[in-house]
């Protein structure tokens, strides 16, 4: 038997590259930014034993360094492809060279256990299985691995269902003989690769800075570690998120994590990709992980409603909700897409008798219709669809009007709450011609400057733009939460570096 190595880093990033230099290279980069515990995907060169040498040199230069070797099979997924013996003996080299933990794939493992066995007397041995399609049975799983010997039990399925997280989770927490690493791959399924080592993962999987994932739904290590505090997580964490399809383009995990990291709480945001049949399923895992609060969004404020036990007044009468916490053993939601629309519009007019047009009759359009009226504005509604508009309309006992009406009148303000204009579609507007009101306000924040805003800004008019919006309604949910004053300045530097690092 090997000894596990003491103290492995929670995150070890994996480097799949297809030649010796991109790889050294790689690993150099890594290990300047602070990431000492590497996966050298040897497979993924044309000549794996070339890597040997590479591993030797880094170790050289970076005794602290970590290295887990891994030459998956090409019939498993990988890329090698040589013989399971040839497999086995490019591991064995690189212990040799001071790999201090190499990977073996259970159908390799089965194929030569007794070559298995002798590997495990020279490096740490981690077995593991792969499910790239599905979650399947997990104590399954794991009694097939335990056939065979090893130091460390990997378990990566694929996460088709929010559920299939609790499940990995579950079994996680779950006390085994042997150390169990239990995540999954797909964007549905980041959260395990986030939280896995808060509840007993010895290690989850990053992707490096240049971005070669080598594996679906991987998140890079410096995210891993500069904003979601991967390796600082317990399971007493407090989780919280956003739920969204899709939700990839969210910049409220940097604003909240900010937050929470700045009033020094130990809590975590995620972000959630919930497809739209899939709310019922969020639901399980959000009670399974726990999570305290959520953000809601498209295309989930109005479904999100019958799965909660309390809802405010004002978030009922609008119909939708786009804050969620839990209280005293029960979800609670409110509608704080209110705030974030008369903060900013007030700024700059009188709400009361000010005309405003209202493009949209979703739940954020009908969240600024009713808080508009309630205000004492005089709301108009448009859209697409006349009818939709209209039944909106009739709730807030406002006016409805065509898109071409729309256009052909002014408004003091005109709030366009549709996803028209959103990346990856941001030259998509609605009013082509001109923009028919005084100040308007883009609930789109990603692009920063839409296409509506710069032809808006082109014809003169006082513009506000969606990030305004966000922030306002951020604010407000990090007080629901937590109880505490949100770090609005934090907050919304936090927002402002992130759109600069993604061009707006």
């Amino acid at each position: 038997m090997h000894a596990l190595p003491r103290s492995l880093p929670r995150i070890c990033v994996a480097l799949g590259l297809s030649s010796p230099d991109e790889l050294d290279h790689a690993a150099e980069v890594e290990c300047k930014d602070g990431n000492c515990f590497l996966e050298f995907r040897l497979d993924y060169l044309k000549d794996p034993a070339a890597g040997i040498e590479v591993l030797r040199r880094f170790l050289k230069k970076h005794p602290d360094a970590t290295i887990l070797a891994t030459c998956r099979h090409a019939q498993h997924h990988g890329h090698f492809k040589g013989t399971v013996d040839q497999q086995l003996a490019i591991l064995s080299e690189a212990a040799a060279a001071g790999a201090a933990v190499v990977d073996v794939e259970i159908e390799s493992a089965e194929c030569a256990k007794a070559a298995v066995a002798q590997l495990r007397k020279r490096a740490t041995l981690l077995l593991s299985f792969h499910d790239f399609e599905r979650t399947p049975a997990l104590e399954q799983v794991l009694r097939r691995l335990q056939k065979i010997t090893a130091d460390i039990y990997k378990v990566v399925t694929t996460a088709v269902k929010l559920s299939d997280n609790a499940r990995l989770i579950e079994f996680a927490r779950a006390k085994h003989d042997v150390p169990v690493i239990a995540l999954a791959m797909s964007d549905i399924g980041t959260s395990t690769r986030i939280l896995g080592p808060s509840f007993g993962s010895p290690f989850t999987y990053a992707a490096p800075g240049h971005g070669h994932e080598t594996a679906p739904g991987q998140v890079s290590a410096r995210l891993m570690r500069s904003l979601y505090h991967c390796d600082k997580l317990t399971k007493k964490s407090r989780v919280y998120g956003v739920v969204a399809d899709p939700v990839a383009h969210s910049k409220s995990p940097f604003l909240h994590n900010r937050a929470f990291q700045t009033k020094r709480l130990d809590a975590v945001y995620l972000p959630f990709r919930v497809p739209a049949t899939q709310l019922a399923d969020f639901m399980k895992l959000a009670g399974s992980l726990p999570v305290h609060g959520f953000s809601v969004t498209i295309p989930h404020k109005q479904k999100i409603l019958r799965y909660l036990d309390v809802v405010e007044p004002l978030a009922k009468r609008i119909g939708a909700v786009n804050t969620v916490w839990r209280k005293a053993g029960k979800w609670r939601g409110a509608n704080t897409d209110t705030e974030g629309v008369l903060k900013p519009l007030a700024k700059q007019l009188r709400l009361p008798h000010a005309s405003v047009l209202i493009v949209g009759y979703g739940g954020a359009a009908r969240a600024a219709a009713i808080a508009l009226a309630d205000a004492g504005a005089k709301v108009t509604i448009t859209g697409r669809k006349l009818e939709s508009a209209q039944a909106l309309a009739r709730v807030v006992k406002a006016e409805a009007v065509s898109l071409n009406q729309a256009e052909r009148s002014f408004y003091d303000a005109l709030v366009h709450a549709t996803p028209v204009g959103m990346t990856p579609k941001p030259d998509d507007a609605l009013f082509r011609n001109t923009v028919p009101a005084d100040v308007v306000l883009d609930m789109v924040y990603n692009p920063h400057e839409t296409a509506l805003l710069k032809h808006a800004k082109a014809e003169g008019r006082t513009v506000i733009h969606g990030m305004d919006m966000l922030l306002e309604q951020a604010f407000c949910q990090f007080e629901i939460w937590t109880g505490e004053a949100a770090p609005r300045s934090v907050m919304q530097e936090a927002l402002e570096q992130q759109m600069l690092a993604n061009g707006h």
